[in-house]
């Protein structure tokens, strides 16, 4: 009996078999992404027959250049939201918009004030810095926590997975090599939806099936923002541990006159200077891609003006000076921050670069030339294969980040294979991104986190927080199915 298996068949086995390799390293055995991404892309271009020694010189060639722009906006975007976070710009935020809104509509004042957020500060310290404040406000109201943290974490989760300079979406975008400036106008386009969805409605309607009563305060010790009085005296603690003189005490006092301030004792930054330091980065990106759409001179300008580098490092001088230098900050201070931030933007950069190796080896095995054909006939579109390959991988290990590398790297021979224009590709970034954001479980720290500082039980844990990332995945790929019929 012949048992011969043609080149094209043997690729896409080899594909399914290395997916199940990396599965099977970071979930059994638990090995770190980077190395497992890595060592994964060996073994598939072994597998496939590449000569060993090209196939690590070209591993080394795809790893350099592939890191060149991404490195650079990564490691500064990290040292801008280590900023932010120090500074207290999300308690500003979140004090700001709670004091504004009313408790009928400060769900949506919440959802905003998490998507703000999440575009600049990791998700998990987010979460950390931003829900024990919410325990007065449900103690004051008699409402389920779910109702305010909700909305909060749905924000959160859209933005920083739909939104560059978020890692991931920015992740995407590099493997892809994606307009940056179409993935910020396609995220707000489809994630706004998500928030609106997954936060504000879910909430209220999971609130009145669940109802969580904040947790018990375990400390005392303040770790957060403080409140002073109009004159300067210090008031209650304003902590993250959800302590008795926690975020209540400013977010329960509207209409007087309290004054919130870091633990040195500095006032928080402004309101305006926190949103203007959010929202500039995604404004000079979007410059760029008016630029590229003008061209000439003046489009010249303009590009090299919302170069993501450009545009991260105008950026990150920016917090430097105005939440670091004219907060009275050491210069000592400032490096230490700086330097406390590149460590996590390390480990992204790194999963990043193995993600666009894997990606490239792929390409080199003719992998999208064969899965184009298969699509074809199958009429299956580029953004539903990203969502769906992004998808697998978020409910099998876990992680969003991987998800979306993963998504993209298979994502990316096929696009070019297609020769899909540069809106198609930016929206399937979206898409992957959608499949990245979804089914947080049991095997996603977020999961734990959420069940930690919401005080839930797994159950619960499943049927809120699970259910609440699910909707943003769902809402958003609705919005991307639909923006696909008008994008060519």
């Amino acid at each position: 009996m012949n048992l011969t298996i043609t080149h094209e068949a043997w690729v896409i086995t080899a594909a399914v078999l290395a997916v199940a390799l990396l599965l099977l390293l970071i979930i059994k055995f638990k090995w770190q992404e980077f190395v497992a991404l890595l060592f994964t892309s060996i073994v598939f271009g072994l597998a496939i027959g590449q000569n060993p020694n090209e196939m690590l010189t070209f591993i080394v060639e795809e790893m350099g250049s592939s890191l060149g722009q991404l490195s650079l906006v990564i490691g500064l975007g990290a040292i801008f939201g280590m900023m932010l976070q120090r500074a207290g710009a999300a308690q500003r935020i979140a004090l700001t918009l709670v004091e504004k809104f009313s408790d009928r509509t400060i769900a949506l004042g919440l959802s905003a004030a998490g998507f703000l957020v999440g575009t600049s500060v990791y998700i998990d310290v987010a979460i950390v810095i931003l829900v024990p404040m919410l325990y007065q406000v449900a103690l004051r109201t008699g409402k389920s926590l779910l109702h305010y943290g909700i909305p909060l974490c749905a924000g959160l989760s859209t933005a920083y997975t739909f939104m560059p300079p978020a890692p991931g979406p920015l992740a995407t975008a590099g493997i892809m090599n994606a307009d940056v400036g179409l993935v910020v106008l396609f995220g707000l386009i489809c994630g706004l939806p998500a928030v609106l969805v997954a936060g504000p409605v879910f909430g209220r309607f999971i609130s009145k099936r669940i109802h969580v009563e904040p947790p018990v305060p375990v400390s005392t010790e303040s770790s957060g923002a403080q409140v002073q009085d109009a004159d300067g005296n210090r008031a209650q603690d304003l902590a993250r541990d959800g302590s008795s003189g926690t975020a209540g005490a400013a977010l329960g006092q509207r209409g007087s006159a309290p004054v919130a301030v870091d633990e040195r004792g500095v006032p928080l930054p402004s309101l305006v200077s926190v949103v203007g330091a959010l929202l500039l980065p995604l404004i000079l990106v979007v410059v760029g891609t008016v630029g590229r759409l003008v061209g000439g001179p003046v489009g010249e300008v303009f590009q090299f003006i919302g170069n993501p580098v450009i545009a991260m490092l105008a950026t990150c001088l920016f917090s430097l000076y105005f939440f670091g230098v004219r907060r009275k900050l050491r210069k000592e201070d400032l490096q230490d921050i700086a330097t406390a931030a590149l460590g996590p933007a390390g480990m992204i950069i790194l999963i990043t670069g193995a993600g666009s190796v894997f990606g490239g080896v792929l390409v080199q095995s003719g992998l999208g030339d064969t899965l184009s054909e298969g699509m074809q006939s199958a009429s299956v579109p580029l953004v539903v294969f990203g969502f769906v390959v992004a998808s697998v991988m978020r409910i099998s290990q876990g992680s969003g980040l991987v998800a979306m590398v993963t998504g993209a790297s298979f994502s990316a021979p096929l696009a070019e294979t297609l020769g899909a224009s540069p809106s198609v590709v930016a929206l399937t970034c979206i898409a992957i991104a959608c499949g990245g954001a979804g089914y947080s479980h049991v095997n996603d720290s977020g999961f734990w986190m959420a069940n930690r500082y919401f005080g839930m039980s797994v159950a619960n844990t499943l049927k809120s927080w699970t259910v609440m990332k699910t909707l943003v995945a769902l809402t958003g790929f609705t919005m991307v199915l639909i923006l696909s019929f008008f994008i060519r």
